[in-house]
């Protein structure tokens, strides 16, 4: 139970009369009283001392619930509500007709500087508003629940007013303003805080990278040496230019040689073949020795589709190489001409590269025709046998009755020696002929090329 306020006489029945919250605002005096107040201080935001009405000390026992106290007429002012006051003689004359102080508002909470004309026209009711006739509302008990007496109440009902829009009293003009954050009021301010101390475009993550710490003219040496290569790491480059080299040269010299061999010898060889047919037309070339290198006459193997000049010897580099074919007339292997009335008729050419003229002279069989053609005539020769392999220094096979080739008389005959196996001159292959036909070239070509 709280105390009446200072001013009231005690009656017979108890300190007050009518209970502790008749008098007027002393309920709200109570209710501020039981809140944590400031030390010397009033807990209400309203309170002013000179706007407390005074309490006539004659009349302990009326009821002061008539006259409505200045802050109940302030608050329901500001509410859109209005009390109206009654008529009685309890209601001090000059009093103050508000408790609630607009103005000592102000200057308490926002300093002395004037206030907004929008918050003025919120906190006061226009002056002269009709009142609505008055109401009786229940009995009212006092404190201690043994007096109740009905206690006048006038509520005036006054069309609310839209609230105001609170004043910005920082931030951009509505113009410039962002849109606002997405969510709650938090994220809001969390947006607002975070505005401005970014760059634009760049994510918050993003960090400056650390500058690199300048190195000593010591450690500069080092870095400088450990990023020169080693004599190892030179050795071993150098060892692998020189590989790569290699094995380019390789490749360039296998294309060379079965390639481009091929095609100069044709070319040379078929030179020299047109010489001597024009030179056998025009009748410039007598009959008899014939120098070395030089082209006397033209072997045709039709089988094999091969059409190749014959010069004298068989230097590799003069004749062997140019693409022709090389008789057997030098020294201890000096061998017949195909004009002689026996002998041996001894020839060799290659079986690869440079023209290659004898590259299939291993498929040849038994009567296949190969044919020589002179300035004078054309002489035929049948495939009698072959050697497959030999070794090179064997010169028996060239003598004037071939040893190996089956014949066993002094005759006509004709070898062909090559290398083998292919692509190398480890040995010889040796293919033998017999003559079976003798035509002046008066009489024209023979079947065998006429076919």
């Amino acid at each position: 139970m709280t105390a009446g306020r200072p001013g009231h006489a005690a009656g017979p029945e108890g300190p007050d009369a009518h209970g502790a919250y008749g008098t007027d605002g002393a309920f709200v005096a109570a209710v501020d009283g039981l809140a944590d107040p400031l030390p010397g201080g009033h807990t209400s935001p309203w309170f002013r001392s000179d706007t407390i009405p005074a309490v006539d000390p004659a009349a302990p026992h009326a009821v002061q619930s008539a006259a409505p106290s200045s802050y109940e007429a302030g608050y329901a002012a500001h509410q859109g509500l209005h009390q109206a006051p009654p008529q009685g003689p309890q209601q001090p004359q000059g009093a103050p007709n508000e408790w609630y102080d607009p103005a000592g508002y102000q200057r308490d909470w926002y300093g002395p500087q004037e206030p907004s004309a929008r918050m003025a026209v919120a906190d006061q009711v226009a002056p002269g508003a009709p009142v609505p006739p008055a109401e009786e509302s229940a009995p009212v008990p006092d404190a201690a629940g043994l007096h109740a007496e009905p206690r006048t109440e006038v509520l005036a009902r006054i069309p609310a007013e839209p609230e105001p829009e609170p004043e910005a009293e920082l931030g951009p003009t509505p113009s410039t303003a962002p849109a606002p954050a997405p969510g709650g009021r938090a994220e809001r301010r969390r947006a607002a805080k975070g505005r401005g101390r970014r760059r634009p475009g760049a994510p918050p993550e993003q960090k400056a990278a650390p500058a690199a710490a300048p190195m000593s003219r010591v450690e500069a040496r080092r870095a400088a040496r450990a990023a020169k290569d080693s004599p190892a790491v030179i050795a071993s480059r150098a060892v692998g230019e020189v590989f790569i080299t290699l094995g380019v040269l390789m490749l360039l010299f296998v294309t060379y040689q079965l390639w481009w061999t091929n095609i100069r010898a044709d070319q040379i060889a078929g030179k020299e073949t047109n010489r001597i047919q024009d030179e056998w037309a025009n009748g410039d070339r007598k009959p008899g020795v014939f120098a070395p290198g030089e082209g006397f006459a033209i072997m045709h193997i039709p089988k094999l589709d091969v059409v190749a000049p014959i010069a004298e010897g068989i230097d590799k580099e003069k004749v062997l190489d140019r693409g022709m074919i090389g008789h057997y007339g030098e020294g201890k292997l000096k061998t017949a001409m195909p004009s002689d009335k026996q002998g041996n008729f001894s020839v060799a050419g290659h079986r690869n590269t440079h023209g290659e003229p004898f590259r299939y002279i291993n498929k040849l069989k038994p009567g296949d025709p190969i044919v020589v053609e002179t300035r004078d005539a054309y002489y035929t020769y049948e495939m009698a046998s072959i050697l497959p392999q030999t070794s090179p220094s064997n010169i028996s096979v060239i003598e004037p009755i071939p040893v190996g080739s089956g014949f066993t008389k002094p005759g006509r005959y004709l070898t062909l020696t090559t290398c083998t196996p292919e692509f190398t001159s480890t040995y010889r292959l040796i293919v033998w002929g017999k003559m079976v036909d003798e035509r002046p070239r008066s009489e024209g070509k023979p079947d065998a090329l006429v076919g």
